[in-house]
């Protein structure tokens, strides 16, 4: 498995952190944007390598940051491995009914990446109660069917 180990330090502008990479990650993994396993104080985590307008990082993401039990600004060593795992995320069946329900919403879910997937779920398991998961579910399924549909080339 390709990976890479370093040193670096933990960069938080407010709620947002990421973590900056001291290496061009095309030397390591062949291309800038790659999907990658992230192993920072002991808690593993995936994501995709970024730019944001400026050198080479990983995003880090609050509940990562506090499972691994950081507050941002520190000085960590990091793994990165190259994650060759496919990505799916596995939609409750209230919200698959209620996609199914408002074509095309199925079909555009689908298409959206593994990230876009990944918060519409989360947002909807971390309801407490029935209406605000209902509420969520609508909503991510207006903003989804609302979606253009990708052009296939």
């Amino acid at each position: 498995m390709i990976s890479k180990i370093f040193k670096t330090r933990i960069v938080r502008d407010g709620s947002m952190c990421f973590i900056p990479l001291t290496f061009d990650p095309r030397d390591v993994f062949g291309k800038r944007r790659v999907p990658v396993k992230v192993t920072v104080n002991g808690h593993t985590y995936r994501s995709t390598i970024a730019a944001m307008g400026g050198p080479p990082c990983v995003p880090l993401r609050k509940s990562n940051r506090e499972a691994a039990g950081l507050e941002g600004n520190e000085s960590v060593s990091v793994e990165l491995a190259l994650d060759t795992d496919a990505r799916v995320i596995k939609p409750p069946a209230d919200f698959v009914r209620a996609l199914k329900a408002a074509p095309p919403a199925w079909a555009r879910y689908q298409e959206l990446s593994f990230t876009h997937q990944r918060e519409h779920v989360e947002a909807i398991l971390g309801a407490k109660k029935p209406e605000t998961r209902a509420r969520r579910i609508l909503n991510a399924v207006r903003m989804v069917a609302a979606r253009p549909a990708r052009k296939r080339v």
